[in-house]
């Protein structure tokens, strides 16, 4: 469904999440990850956290001309623009909507820095505008591996890519010059956390420069729903996952205390940490990411402007 939009680049003040400007074509998402924190939102619009996230899809038609039109502002101060930070931005919707090529069509015309994270193969599509946007220090990409065990990828990211789609659009991404990192989201305590170093290795082989981890984050609804599909998918495990989570969380399912909400705290979360660390560095994941050079931001002379012969 079309979704009425007056701005397209939100805003946030947090300190945890690394970007300040981002851009969400999309709302819902299609894959159907069980852990994902942006589930609630559509508890806020009177629709279902669960099913209604999954099918009730709205996405931005007008995504490419609101962003011209705010980029082309005198006011505006050029940016890193996160593109996907809350839903995908290459969920199965944008092969026919195409939504997040306009942006990124849009973004490299005014030669504005921008970063995409997906867990889409979907992605390749767009290489021919990513390639030359990273060769001119303007992009660059995150790839989310959750778990290399296909059958339990399937189980918490039902309709995503496959993990080796994932990986080979790692290795064909860096292939093309784009920078890449891979994230490991969200490490769940007894259930993927002992895949943290095989995914890690894993993206390194295939050309990946940087890596992130994100701890599980169970806020509002998301909370009930994956403690429902813990106990139907993985019953086995439920007990011991949610006393994991706890003992990272101060005894808690979920803290959004700022500083601790990405990583947790206590021994267990501490020990992620520094596996982290150490595989980071073993693997040769640590390497410093290219500056986004904004000085090359520019407005695009528009049809009918006239041309300053003495510019």
């Amino acid at each position: 469904m079309p979704e009425t939009a007056r701005v397209i680049i939100s805003r946030n003040d947090s300190p945890d999440v690394g970007f300040s400007a981002s851009i969400n074509p999309y709302r819902g998402c299609e894959h159907g990850c069980i852990y994902c924190y942006a589930r609630p939102a559509h508890a806020y619009m009177g629709l279902s956290p669960g099913l209604d996230f999954e099918s009730k899809l709205f996405f931005k038609p007008d995504a490419a001309r609101l962003l011209s039109a705010e980029l082309s502002n005198p006011r505006y101060r050029p940016e890193l623009i996160h593109i996907g930070g809350n839903t995908d931005p290459y969920q199965p919707q944008e092969r026919r909507l195409k939504v997040t090529r306009q942006v990124i069509e849009v973004l490299t015309r005014f030669r504005h820095p921008f970063s995409v994270i997906t867990k889409s193969a979907l992605i390749l599509r767009d290489l021919d505008l990513l390639a030359p946007a990273a060769a001119e220090g303007l992009a660059r990409v995150a790839i989310s591996v959750t778990s290399l065990d296909r059958r339990l990828s399937r189980s918490m990211e039902p309709r995503a890519a496959t993990p080796e789609k994932r990986l080979d659009a790692i290795a064909r991404l860096s292939a093309a010059g784009v920078p890449v990192t891979v994230m490991f989201a969200p490490a769940i305590p007894g259930l993927n956390d002992h895949e943290l170093e095989g995914v890690l290795q894993r993206a390194a082989e295939a050309g990946a420069r940087g890596a992130g981890y994100v701890v599980l984050r169970l806020p509002l609804e998301i909370r009930d729903l994956f403690r429902e599909w813990l106990e139907s998918d993985h019953p086995d495990r439920a007990r011991r996952v949610m006393s994991l989570v706890r003992q990272m969380r101060g005894g808690k399912d979920y803290d959004a205390q700022w500083g601790s909400r990405m990583r947790g705290q206590g021994p267990i979360a501490d020990l992620l940490s520094a596996r982290f660390k150490a595989a980071r560095a073993r693997y040769g994941l640590d390497q410093p990411w290219p500056a986004m050079d904004v000085s090359r931001f520019r407005v695009p002379p528009r049809a009918g402007d006239q041309i300053d012969l003495f510019g």
